[in-house]
């Protein structure tokens, strides 16, 4: 007995035949649905379940002049991809957005310049149809160069320096700054150190900003340290923060990965954690929850985050204007800061 042949690939034809339309109004369903009665769009949709149709993209590309693609665009350097629990919770997130609209996801890091320019010409040649730009620094010329080329483009957090120019979705960094201190005041520390992101970015400058509003007169400039969101910068800060003031009582650290390395840094200085020195953090994106002792955070709704960014980048792929989202933040008090939750007035 011979071979048996390869089953044929269902066509657009197959198709129409299937649904009793033409193979334009099939096209047209496979292109957006626009111009289809519902009627006829049901049922091209069950013929095209019932045939097994699968759309061949890179045809369809050559129609729409379209890769019916996105980037995941992360500007850190490599490790940090691996290292913070966020940039997975984004990624794993906008992936099942576009995946429910049949489009693939194309992760990318240019923490160097050589990949910035690699990223640059790979996404300017058209190769993509958009960017989620994940973690962008000021005054990063890769940014810079896609705005430029008119790349659709939207930004986890507040895009310095193109905020009139580029949609973004955000949490409250702000607002999320300032509820932190607020709790550390309110279970009576008085020395309240904050070791910051990095301030390129709008989760270092804003949380910083917090923090200092809610402190008012209370803020001293010696109590203030800046990191890079690594767990080595957050031990760095610590250090430099006991050196430069072994009194303080409580440490609002920028991120759950820094508030890593601070808690061993304490640890290692013999200082209790609530006792001696209370902490909190900033993400809770599942490793607050695992330390010792667990760890107060500000919880930032990292997968909502990331469905936003999506919806909001397909408005801009198919000639929406851009928008902005800034989603609330909570906190979360753990063992950390050895206090349950204020009741509020």
């Amino acid at each position: 007995m011979g071979p048996t042949a390869p089953r044929k690939r269902p066509t657009i034809r197959d198709v129409a035949a299937a649904a009793g339309v033409s193979r334009g109004t099939v096209s047209r369903v496979i292109n957006g649905g626009h111009w289809v009665s519902p009627d006829s769009l049901a049922a091209v949709q069950e013929a095209i379940r019932t045939t097994g149709y699968s759309a061949n993209l890179h045809a369809r590309s050559l129609v729409t002049g379209r890769s019916n693609s996105v980037a995941f665009l992360l500007t850190e350097p490599q490790h940090l991809l691996f290292e913070d629990p966020n940039f997975s919770i984004l990624l794993r997130g906008a992936a099942r957005a576009l995946a429910a609209r049949g489009m693939p996801l194309l992760l990318m890091v240019a923490g160097t310049h050589e990949e910035q320019t690699q990223v640059s010409s790979y996404v300017g040649a058209g190769h993509v149809d958009g960017v989620l730009a994940i973690s962008s620094h000021s005054g990063n010329p890769l940014l810079d160069a896609l705005v430029r080329q008119g790349i659709p483009m939207i930004s986890c957090g507040i895009p310095l320096g193109f905020e009139g120019s580029l949609g973004y979705v955000a949490a409250d960094d702000l607002g999320g700054g300032r509820r932190m201190t607020r709790h550390l005041l309110d279970i009576g520390r008085t020395r309240i150190a904050t070791v910051t992101g990095p301030l390129d970015t709008p989760g270092g400058r804003l949380r910083l900003q917090g923090y200092r509003d809610e402190l008012g007169s209370l803020y001293d400039e010696s109590l203030v340290a800046h990191a890079d969101y690594s767990r080595d910068g957050g031990a760095a800060g610590m250090r430099t923060l006991l050196e430069r003031r072994p009194d303080l009582d409580a440490v609002f650290v920028g991120s759950d990965l820094m508030a890593t390395g601070a808690l061993q840094v304490l640890r290692e200085a013999g200082r209790r954690v609530p006792a001696d020195v209370a902490v909190g953090g900033f993400d809770d994106s599942g490793l607050a929850a695992t330390l010792d002792p667990p760890l107060t955070t500000m919880r930032q709704p990292l997968e909502r985050i990331a469905g936003e960014m999506v919806r909001l980048l397909i408005e801009l792929i198919e000639g929406g204007e851009p928008a902005a989202v800034t989603l609330p933040t909570s906190l979360v008090v753990r063992a950390s800061t050895g206090s349950v939750a204020p009741t509020p007035s």
